[in-house]
């Protein structure tokens, strides 16, 4: 497929820089595809970006990415404690996957510190800020490369 990778983002993500800066820092939604679109050209991967704040839409999206992407990185933040059914496509994928998280979910509020998809994702990381959507890229190339 050419190192085409998708980034995932579910509900309220759309909102970065005008929510919980505290949490979430300033930066928004905007400059964060950019940062990663410019993150992925220099690595050699073909980006898509995706944001829905509907769970079905996010299903869609993952079943679609088995035909078109080596790999899902996703922030699918509150559906991460509890959809099922996006960690059933994702369990589908069989490629590699990155969990991720802006905030670190195992320091927030107890029902954040449970992840439906924690156990079926190939890594994770958590509570680096954006910097971690430039991280999981650097991790997706190497997981792709070594696929190779």
């Amino acid at each position: 497929m050419n190192n085409k990778i998708i980034i995932i983002n579910g509900p309220n993500l759309n909102l970065l820089g005008e929510r919980e800066q505290s949490q979430y820092g300033s930066v928004t939604f905007e400059e964060l595809k950019e940062i990663c679109a410019k993150k992925s050209n220099e690595l050699g991967l073909k980006l898509e970006f995706f944001q829905s704040n509907i769970e079905g839409e996010l299903v869609n999206i993952i079943q679609e990415s088995r035909k078109k992407f080596d790999g899902i990185i996703i922030n699918a933040a509150a559906f991460t404690h509890t959809s099922v059914a996006i960690r059933d496509a994702l369990n589908i994928f069989k490629r590699p996957i990155i969990e991720l998280h802006i905030s670190n979910i195992y320091k927030r509020e107890e029902f954040r510190q449970k992840s439906l998809l924690s156990d079926i994702v190939t890594g994770g990381i958590f509570g680096l800020g954006i910097d971690g959507y430039i991280l999981a890229i650097i991790s997706m190339q190497k997981l792709l490369e070594n696929e190779n």
